[in-house]
């Protein structure tokens, strides 16, 4: 409850952030158009984000003959989650990793690493997979479209404000006593979309708090998930993924970027170390 609460929070100052914006700017009209052109961009997005992301993989379907030991777990936890069977799929890579994605749970997807199935044990597979029907079940799709939207909707807020200050634009803000000036926009166009990348990586980490933990409860034992969690982040520490793309490394389970501090710094993954240490806290499900 306490990671629902606070995505709720980074949410609504995702949306205060907005309007504070637009008040900068002079008006509204702009900040309508602003959220118009986001919510376009992401609602696309949104709608063929499993296409985009299964292609960019070069992911490939799998059926329970194929591997009927994968498939009867996630139909299993399916069935615990009260969800529908989501489709599964298999990535050539040889990373350990994975994903969930789909617009909604009807429309579900869970993609693996070849890597994943040959380094870990089935009952850590099976805590990976709980982990991935927990952001189904969560919602977590649509929750990340939402942010998106909103963090779109500042930066193109924050482009209007940089070009309004360039060319003398916005008179309205000093007109109605905001006070802004050529200064704050600059300063507004700088510090704005910071601010709403932090909010957005926020929400990012906190759900996959929240995915650790209804994972851990689907399988029964948040060991399974602590102990993977350990394997994969030694692994893709020693075997990063050559074409992982920083727009869809939110949707893995560990952070399949590697690289410099501050790339870590920016992550949209909480730290491996504090997730285990959930985990091992919640003691058996």
């Amino acid at each position: 409850m306490e990671t629902r609460v606070r995505t709720t929070l980074l949410l609504a100052l995702l949306t205060v952030l907005i309007l504070w914006i637009g008040r900068m700017i002079g008006g509204q009209n702009g900040m309508v158009i602003a959220l118009i052109i986001a919510a376009v961009m992401n609602i696309g997005s949104y709608w063929f984000s499993d296409k985009i992301v299964l292609s960019m993989y070069r992911a490939q379907p799998i059926d329970e003959y194929q591997a009927p030991e994968i498939y009867g777990m996630v139909r299993e936890l399916a069935a615990e989650a009260g969800m529908p069977m989501p489709r599964v799929y298999l990535i050539p890579e040889e990373t350990p990793n994975a994903f969930a994605t789909g617009r909604n749970p009807q429309k579900a997807v869970v993609a693996i690493t070849e890597g994943l199935v040959r380094l870990l044990t089935p009952q850590e597979i099976r805590g990976v997979i709980a982990h991935e029907m927990g952001h189904i079940k969560n919602r977590d799709i649509l929750v990340s479209s939402i942010a998106a939207t909103l963090a779109g909707a500042i930066m193109v807020l924050a482009d209007m404000a940089r070009w309004g200050a360039i060319f003398g634009g916005f008179r309205g803000d000093d007109e109605e006593g905001g006070g802004g000036g050529i200064l704050g926009m600059i300063f507004l166009s700088i510090l704005a979309p910071i601010a709403a990348m932090l909010i957005q990586m926020a929400i990012s980490r906190s759900r996959e708090y929240l995915a650790d933990e209804t994972g851990a409860r689907l399988a029964h034992n948040p060991e399974y998930l602590a102990r993977a969690l350990e394997k994969l982040a030694m692994a893709s520490e020693r075997i990063p993924m050559q074409d992982a793309k920083p727009s869809t490394a939110h949707l893995f389970i560990v952070n399949p970027l590697t690289g410099s501090s501050l790339m870590n710094l920016f992550s949209t993954h909480p730290p491996i170390h504090e997730r285990i240490r959930r985990l091992r806290s919640m003691g058996p499900a």
